[in-house]
């Protein structure tokens, strides 16, 4: 059985020479975006969503500059944001449409949106229970009306519920229950029903060709076509028992892995995507689309412990979700590393094993992928990038920014 830690995507020489030409004069670690990869991904996921906007999800992306070409370009419209905070400064920044994807708690925010009408015309915020709605109006500072987007549970349940596939988000999953929810809103002052979020994590960001893992890759397939037929027909009946109670904007739903699927329902206006911009580790793992790995990291070898053994200084940046050695970045360039199995990505080093290690000098930079896409975001101040074999720019990320969000 292949190595979870050995990478399902391999680039060319090519890319490293272009890579190392253009960071050439620059100290590792640190990382890039490839511009036409980048852009190339962009242009995919328009087409997938066969001519319905993409939301771009900024957890994925998190640096404004990015942020910004994407939204320039025909196809994509308005930013799904992951904390209030973010979704006030973008709207501050001039993002005209920010969607929080997330409930939030944060009162201080609150009172913000409430008080400023540039903000609450640009932001909507998310609810699944008519308790987060309280909390809006007993943080309220100022009386703006807040644009409100509800949560469709689209778990797919078997066995009369007993069995439960899907992210536990909210807990609203039968149409007539958003619809009393939409009531819930409909008879408070001070806010707006606009929009219905429906994200199937379980078909968009799970993997149906696990490596070294023909059953469970099979068993995903029948899951996730099964999951897409109840889905289609649910979100339906929930949207037109919601629009029986208020006029809604806009239908969001999908993900990376799904677009094409959502996209094709015709209840939904608008799809989000974000991490097949960059494409990460763990979206090698899907038949329905081939992205081009846009953002790496570079790590320079310090050491030299063996044959076929180098080390690389940091690494250690391991994504978010269930434990496992997914979650770890893996080796790109060049071809042939893999990490050790007992030592993983390190928090100040990394060895890499393989007969590749052995062309490899002090000083010589390997690239890598992370697992997940925005939170490469969160390692690094600054990104570098790269069109062909230069750096054209480096801006910042929100960390270099001053801003960690979550």
């Amino acid at each position: 059985m292949p190595s979870a830690t050995a990478p399902r995507v391999t680039g060319s020489p090519s890319d490293r020479t272009r890579y190392d030409r253009a960071t050439g004069g620059l100290t590792a670690p640190l990382a890039v975006v490839d511009l036409r990869a980048f852009d190339a991904n962009a242009a995919d996921l328009v087409r997938r969503a066969r001519g319905k906007p993409v939301r771009v999800a900024s957890k994925s992306v998190r640096c404004r500059a990015l942020l910004e070409r994407v939204l320039a370009r025909d196809g994509f419209s308005g930013v799904l944001a992951f904390t209030l905070a973010e979704a006030l400064w973008l709207a501050r920044s001039g993002v005209e449409d920010v969607l929080l994807a997330y409930p939030s708690t944060d009162r201080a925010g609150f009172a913000e949106l409430t008080s400023d009408a540039k903000l609450a015309r640009a932001v909507t915020v998310m609810i699944d229970d008519p308790a987060q709605l309280a909390l809006v109006e007993s943080a309220r500072a100022g009386r703006e009306v807040v644009r409100v987007c509800l949560e469709l549970d689209t778990s797919l349940r078997l066995l009369g519920g007993r069995v439960r596939l899907g992210a536990l988000r909210s807990p609203v999953y039968a149409p007539e229950r958003l619809a009393e929810l939409a009531r819930s809103v409909g008879r408070r002052p001070g806010v707006r029903l606009v929009g219905l979020m429906a994200y199937e994590a379980h078909v968009a960001g799970v993997g149906d060709a696990p490596a070294g893992h023909p059953v469970r890759a099979r068993a995903v397939r029948l899951m996730q076509a099964a999951a897409r037929r109840e889905l289609a027909v649910r979100r339906a009946e929930a949207v037109a028992a919601v629009r029986a109670v208020a006029d809604l904007e806009f239908v969001n739903g999908g993900g990376t892995g799904s677009v094409q699927h959502t996209a094709a329902e015709a209840a939904v206006t608008e799809v989000a995507a974000g991490s097949g911009l960059f494409v990460p580790r763990l979206f090698d793992d899907f038949t329905s689309f081939r992205g081009r790995p846009a953002a790496l990291f570079a790590l320079p070898v310090v050491r030299r412990p063996g044959v076929g053994v180098v080390t690389v200084l940091g690494g250690g940046y391991p994504a978010s979700g269930a434990p496992g050695r997914d979650r770890l970045p893996v080796p790109h360039l060049p071809a042939g590393l893999r990490l050790a199995p007992r030592e993983g990505a390190g928090e100040v080093q990394t060895p890499l094993l393989g007969q590749a290690a052995d062309d490899l000098l002090i000083g010589d930079k390997v690239w890598f992928r992370h697992a997940k896409a925005g939170e490469l975001c969160e390692r690094f101040a600054v990104l570098h990038l790269v069109d062909g074999d230069r750096v054209t720019e480096t801006v910042p990320t929100y960390r270099g920014e001053g801003y960690a969000f979550l």
